[in-house]
């Protein structure tokens, strides 16, 4: 049950970041961070589960 969790979690923190890199051009003193934070957020989403779960056998 942990991991359908921790996999829901990931996939909202994915989206989450796409969502902030389509709305950086809206920010236009903020646009750089915003971008910025999008990628840091799909890099966090793709890196929880490999470095923090580990490979389930």
């Amino acid at each position: 049950m942990g991991d359908v969790l921790a996999f829901i979690g990931c996939f909202i923190l994915f989206l989450f970041g796409l969502f902030l890199l389509g709305m950086a051009d809206t920010f236009p003193a903020w646009q750089g961070l915003v971008f910025f934070l999008g990628i840091i957020c799909i890099a966090l989403s793709f890196g929880i589960p490999v470095g923090v779960l580990g490979r389930a056998d």
